[in-house]
């Protein structure tokens, strides 16, 4: 094994195989001085690093045995049905990649449209319990007073939700279209609804109006749900 950075290059027993582990970024700027003549990559998303460094050993030594049999036979179409096994059967569709691209540029937009508050951070500009600041809104969006999206695995709470009159508390309208979306649309089709123009509210966002015209936008909720009823 040599380590180059937090680059780690396992050498397998048969001089032809190596085995790098890494980031991406890591493994290209090795691969860029690799002499190697061909190249399998094998991408792991969440995984914990000790699960990652065992199966990096066991696929190090898999490959070695089978790259050692296989150039002794000469079995070039073998080599190549081993290296189509360890990859997806298909690759992904055009119209994926599209949706994918799209939800990408949804949510980023989202998150770029207003306010959001980890649990911390709406304790505090409520004046919560700093002691346990995720219990309070917890409890709110439990109780359906309030909504949250999770990115990365952390809860954002909307600060549009959030009544500045009254020490931060969620607005009142907002429990009222959230019990108006129960079962039609979940944290991250709510925060999409809020954020974009909406023909009910004249063009206006949703979350532009929750404070000073929640009645205008709890029809537009209701107006929305009858609009997926049939659609």
């Amino acid at each position: 094994m040599t380590t180059t950075g937090n680059m780690r290059v396992t050498v397998a027993h048969h001089p032809g195989v190596s085995m790098m582990t890494g980031t991406p970024k890591e493994v290209q700027r090795s691969l860029g001085g690799s002499p190697a003549d061909r190249v399998l990559v094998v991408a792991f998303d969440h995984i914990q690093p000790l699960v990652f460094d065992a199966l990096a050993e066991n696929f190090t030594n898999v490959a070695s045995s089978l790259f050692e049999v296989l150039r002794e036979r000469h079995d070039q179409a073998s080599l190549e049905r081993l290296a189509e096994v360890l990859v997806p059967r298909t690759p992904p569709s055009p119209r994926l990649l599209r949706e994918a691209a799209m939800l990408v540029q949804a949510r980023k937009a989202v998150l770029e449209s207003g306010d959001w508050l980890t649990a911390a951070d709406l304790a505090q500009l409520a004046g919560l319990s700093a002691r346990n600041p995720s219990a309070q809104p917890n409890k709110w969006k439990k109780q359906g007073s309030i909504f949250a999206i999770s990115h990365r695995g952390v809860d954002y709470f909307p600060g549009y939700g959030l009544d500045r009159h009254a020490d931060f508390r969620p607005l009142k309208a907002l429990a009222r279209i959230i019990e108006t979306f129960a079962g039609h649309k979940d944290g991250w089709g709510m925060a999409y609804w809020f954020s974009s123009d909406n023909s009910f509210l004249g063009g206006k966002r949703p979350q532009d109006l929750l404070a000073s015209a929640p009645e205008q936008v709890i029809e537009a909720a209701r107006d929305e749900v009858q609009d997926i009823a049939h659609g």
